[in-house]
C-alpha cells in the first residue's frame, strides 16, 4: 500500500500558489501534516481526496494515476475535509445510512457498521436527534463515523479536533493510533499536540511547501542543543521576544521562564533542555532558528 506525490502544485487565481514542487511518499502509519493557517494543507487534502486537481504533478495510489483514475483511490478512501455539510433535518442515524448507501455499505454491514461507529463517537444517546440541533463537537463526531463507514485504506482527515472537548480529542487520538496499523492515516491540522501523540511520521509545511518529513524521533533529534530556558524580568519580556524565538512563557514572582529555540545560547545564564515536537515546529516554519518573536 503506497500513496506517492510526485512534485505537486497547485496555483489559484492572480499567479497564487496553494502548493508548490511537493513531494512525499507515504506507507502504512499516521502522518501528521503539520503547518499554520493558509500553510497548503488542506489544499493537498484536496488533491489526495480528488476533489481538486494539481496544476502540475502527480499523486498515485499503489502506482495508478489518481488524476486520470479518481475511483481507484475512491472506492477506498475516507475524508473528513474541514468543513462538511450535513442536512439538519436528518437525524445522525439518518444520515450515516445515507453516507453508508453513497459509500456502497448496505443491508446488515451499514447496519452494524453505523451501531460501531456511533458507539466508537459516543453519540449513541443522539442518534435520534436532528443533526441541526447538534453542537459543532457532536456533528465533528458524525463526521468523523462518516469518514470511517467504508472502514477506508486511506483516511484523510483535515482538521479533526476542531470543536472537541479534551474528552474528545483523546477518543479520537486514540481511534487514529488503533486504525493506523493496515491503512495509511494523514491527520492535517495545526494543533501540534494532536500530531505529537498519534504521529508515526510528521510533515512540516509553510506557504505550500514541505519543510521537513522525519520520523518524530529525528525531529526531535535534529534540535538536541537548540531548546533553551532561563529566566528574564518580566519588564524585559516584549523586548526579549522580539530577539529571540520563545516558544513558552512561564510568569513567577520573580519574573517570567522563557524557554527559547535558537541555534546558540540567548544567555550565559540559560540552561539546555530537552525539545518538544512544538520547539521543533517553532524552529523550522520560523525559518531555521531566526531571530523572531512568536
Amino acid at each position: 500500500m503506497e500513496l506517492k506525490i510526485e512534485n505537486v502544485g497547485k496555483r489559484y487565481r492572480g499567479d497564487h500558489w496553494g502548493l508548490r514542487d511537493f513531494s512525499l511518499t507515504l506507507r502504512p502509519g499516521v502522518l501528521g501534516l503539520l503547518g499554520p493557517n493558509g500553510a497548503g494543507k488542506s489544499t493537498l487534502m484536496r488533491i489526495l481526496a480528488t476533489t481538486s486537481k494539481p496544476t502540475e504533478g502527480r499523486v498515485f495510489w499503489n502506482g495508478v494515476d489518481i488524476c486520470r483514475e479518481p475511483n481507484t483511490v475512491r472506492s477506498v478512501l475516507g475524508y473528513l475535509p474541514q468543513d462538511f455539510g450535513i442536512y439538519p433535518n436528518l437525524t445522525a442515524q439518518e444520515f450515516l445510512e445515507y453516507i453508508a448507501a453513497a459509500k456502497g455499505v448496505v443491508g446488515r454491514d451499514a447496519k452494524e457498521r453505523i451501531d460501531t461507529l456511533i458507539q466508537l463517537v459516543n453519540l449513541v444517546d443522539a442518534r435520534k436527534r436532528p443533526l441541526g440541533g447538534f453542537s459543532g463537537g457532536m456533528k465533528q463526531r458524525v463526521g468523523i463515523a462518516s469518514a470511517l463507514l467504508n472502514d477506508p485504506q486511506l483516511l484523510i482527515v483535515d482538521e479533526p479536533t476542531a470543536g472537541l472537548d479534551t474528552e474528545e480529542r483523546v477518543r479520537f487520538r486514540n481511534l487514529l493510533s488503533e486504525l493506523s496499523g493496515d491503512r495509511i492515516v494523514i491527520l492535517s491540522t495545526h494543533i501540534v499536540s494532536d500530531v505529537e501523540a498519534v504521529a508515526s511520521e510528521i510533515a512540516l509545511i509553510r506557504q505550500g511547501t514541505l519543510l521537513k518529513y522525519a520520523a518524530p524521533e529525528t525531529l526531535l533529534a535534529s534540535l538536541e542543543g537548540k531548546v533553551w530556558e532561563m529566566s528574564i524580568p518580566s519588564e524585559q519580556l516584549s523586548s526579549f521576544k522580539s530577539q529571540w524565538l520563545v516558544s513558552g512563557i512561564v510568569r513567577r514572582s520573580d519574573g517570567v521562564k522563557v524557554r527559547v529555540v535558537a541555534d546558540s545560547s540567548p544567555s550565559n545564564q540559560a540552561l539546555s533542555v530537552s525539545p518538544t515536537i512544538e520547539d521543533a515546529y517553532l524552529y523550522f516554519v520560523s525559518g531555521d532558528g531566526r531571530k523572531q518573536a512568536v
